[in-house]
């Protein structure tokens, strides 16, 4: 048997960074083997995830990025945005792999970067270089990526229901299509504020960045690609009192009338993707819970020119860890399904 692939996780101790150290134990052809965190360095990893107690005896470390390249062959950037972008092209020139969390190399505009992140872009020739980690679309250029920038929570609850329509041709670009998206409060990430507080956030349910949130332009920037025009997007997300998972729904302007039966066979697109579930009624971020799954549902309209699209996903894993281990398992070429589909644990 081959050795496993060596495994580094920048920042594994956030949520994301968990949910990769949970969901790897079960890979088969994988070793973690370097966990950094600049808050408890040198710190055993288990006594901040204590979930993980007797599956790791790893020790946190700071992160070097030449110290990484050296020990470890994939590198999982689970930072903060635009705490990655430098560190990046250190590990992309040593030749290793790299698959980014944080929205560093989503964008394709150092500009739309610049404007919604607040900082100029360092490396815009890198980031023309970077792959867009949405598995089920971009499967051909992942597999020849180096530079992985893996999707956000809320772009692909969205843009997963979104494709079909857009493959097939059906937007109506006169009309603004609607996105209202709910995330559980793991969502916001580990830090607490004064939003995500227990006490603020427990039976409650909230609007925020309404109209500003930053994966709007991602959310934009993929419709257009896939559609070939440029469509105005709606988008209002909000917090809800649970602690994983996003329900999303959208309602899609169409350029002409369809039908149920013609709705549901557009989503025929998806017939052997292993991580899309079709699902009749509403979906339910029950069912998703601790999985890679996005279950996807669509509805007709008495006009049958606006169709109602749902999806529920888990934010920590097919909106994060599980969407980049997946994307892994494309870049390495192996079964895309690898590590995702145990049923595992999580706290």
């Amino acid at each position: 048997m081959k050795e496993p692939v060596r495994i580094a996780i920048v920042g594994a101790t956030g949520y994301t960074g968990g949910e990769l150290l949970r969901l790897l134990l079960q890979h088969p052809y994988v070793k973690v083997v370097h966990v950094t965190s600049e808050q408890s360095s040198e710190t055993p990893l288990t006594d901040r995830l204590p979930f993980l107690g007797g599956r790791y005896n790893l020790i946190l470390e700071s992160f070097h990025p030449d110290k990484v390249a050296k020990k470890s062959d994939l590198i999982f950037m689970a930072l903060s945005h635009t705490e990655s972008m430098e560190a990046v092209r250190t590990l992309v020139e040593a030749g290793k792999k790299v698959i980014d969390l944080s929205a560093d190399y989503r964008l394709r505009s150092p500009g739309t970067y610049e404007k919604w992140y607040g900082l100029r872009h360092s490396q815009p020739s890198l980031l023309k270089s970077a792959v867009y980690g949405l598995t089920e679309i971009y499967r051909s250029n992942i597999a020849q990526g180096c530079l992985i920038a893996n999707p956000g929570c809320y772009p692909t609850g969205a843009l997963l229901p979104i494709y079909p329509f857009l493959k097939a041709g059906y937007l109506d670009t006169t009309r603004e299509i609607i996105i209202d998206a709910k995330s559980g409060i793991s969502g916001a990430g580990r830090m607490p504020t004064g939003k995500t507080h227990f006490a603020e956030a427990h039976e409650a349910m909230v609007a925020y960045n309404v109209g500003a949130h930053r994966h709007l332009p991602e959310i934009e920037q993929e419709i257009y690609r896939i559609a070939g025009r440029r469509g105005t997007t709606l988008f209002t997300p909000y917090l809800l009192p649970v602690n994983r998972g996003i329900l999303t729904t959208v309602y899609l302007p169409l350029n002409r009338k369809l039908s149920q039966k013609k709705l549901e066979s557009t989503l025929d697109i998806y017939r052997d993707e292993p991580f899309i579930r079709r699902v009749a009624g509403s979906p339910n971020l029950a069912h998703v819970k601790g999985s890679n799954f996005c279950d996807i549902s669509v509805f007709a309209t008495a006009s049958d020119r606006m169709a109602i699209l749902m999806s529920a996903i888990d934010n920590l894993v097919k909106g994060a860890a599980g969407q980049a281990i997946q994307n892994m398992n494309v870049m390495m070429g192996w079964d895309e399904r690898l590590g995702l589909m145990a049923p595992g644990f999580f706290p």
